[in-house]
């Protein structure tokens, strides 16, 4: 049978881990009118969520069993569409006797991720050195590599501190190359279900790509809740080193609001600074003050940046032409698109396509 996972969100002050335990024994006492088997569950105190997993026929019989014991259902069920991501992300560790996942450490598995994404762009034959550098420090930081099928490469890692210390061993790395590569990096720790959605760390991995897709260039982006998890927020920053951007919850809202946008927009050649003043609903003063901060580039520019980015990836994974991919994102011609590729990545638009197939 299929495993699915849910969440609950417990608005009991009182929530404890007896109380979990509890509400469990409930779940199992009839799970097997329903078909269902619960094999553990996830517990988060601080936050009062708990994330059951379970073996089931269907989302209806998972739903059908915490109303049967509870009187209410979970806020969202999710099936796991591959068990490879589920053992990667939270196989690890086991579970107490009454069914409670455990850390290998065997503290409380609280579920919940710190994750990295990696986005490299390869300016001359190195990607298999550096690759092979990364997955080393990956695997010393205790991290765990999941698959993408686009560019890219994303790491969760159950301990937010361990995830610090990589993310800085990683950027070391990257910045010894210099213009050989680019990168983006960004960290976020995220829970395994939302309230809403449909994958394992939907909204944490949607953050991540949007961070990617928008952000500074060779710089660490990592969220406010990986530093508070690992603890003295100051004095994380501070050992990270230099180039690190921390993102609050209204900067991560933001950039899904701006990639959203730019998802849009960014094949529309007459999409201008203007339009996405609009599409944001600011003054194009308040526009302007608030990409800077987040991007440290200008609308116009960040436009440009994302047609470029954009373009970069395209040629990177299939065969159009460059005259194809130029207009395709709102360049009003090769020679300019040509022009000003040469001039962001210092190589030209068809060496990069050559070098990227080799790869």
């Amino acid at each position: 049978m299929p495993l699915f996972m849910d969440i609950h969100v417990v608005e009991d002050e009182a929530f404890d881990e007896i109380a979990a335990m509890k509400g469990h024994h409930k779940d199992i006492a009839v799970q097997s009118k329903f078909g269902v088997t619960s094999l553990k569950y996830f517990l988060n105190l601080s936050e009062k969520k708990v994330f059951c997993l379970l073996d089931a026929p269907n989302k209806k019989a998972c739903e059908n069993v915490h109303l049967a014991a509870h009187g209410i259902g979970a806020c969202n069920v999710i099936e796991l569409s591959s068990e490879i991501d589920f053992k990667v992300f939270l196989g690890e560790g086991a579970k107490d006797e009454n069914d409670m996942a455990l850390t290998l450490t065997g503290e409380i598995d609280t579920g919940y991720r710190s994750i990295i994404m990696i986005c490299p762009v390869f300016f001359e034959d190195i990607q298999v050195h550096v690759l092979d550098k990364l997955y080393s420090f990956i695997e010393t930081y205790e991290g765990k590599r999941i698959a993408l099928p686009e560019a890219g490469i994303l790491v969760s890692f159950v301990n937010p501190s361990q995830s610090i210390a990589a993310v800085k061993a990683i950027r070391e790395c990257l910045d010894t190359f210099k213009d050989k590569l680019e990168y983006n990096l960004a960290l976020v720790t995220g829970k395994p279900v939302d309230e809403k959605g449909n994958e394992l760390f939907e909204e944490a991995k949607r953050a991540l790509v949007s961070i990617n897709d928008l952000g500074t260039t060779r710089t660490i982006h990592i969220d406010s809740v990986t530093l508070e998890l690992a603890g003295k927020i100051a004095k994380q920053q501070e050992s990270i080193g230099t180039n690190v951007r921390k993102l609050t919850s209204t900067d991560l809202a933001f950039y899904a609001k701006l990639w959203n946008i730019f998802n849009e927009q960014i094949q529309n050649a007459d999409f201008t600074s203007v339009q996405l003043s609009f599409e944001l609903g600011l003054s194009k003063t308040q526009s302007y003050r608030k990409i800077k901060a987040l991007t440290e580039m200008a609308p116009n520019q960040l436009i440009r940046e994302m047609r470029l980015r954009r373009s970069l990836r395209t040629l990177k994974n299939n065969n159009k032409t460059v005259a194809e991919i130029a207009y395709e994102f709102g360049f009003n011609s090769p020679t300019y698109f040509t022009r000003v590729f040469r001039k962001r990545y210092k190589i030209l638009p068809t060496e990069f396509a050559k070098l990227a197939n080799m790869a």
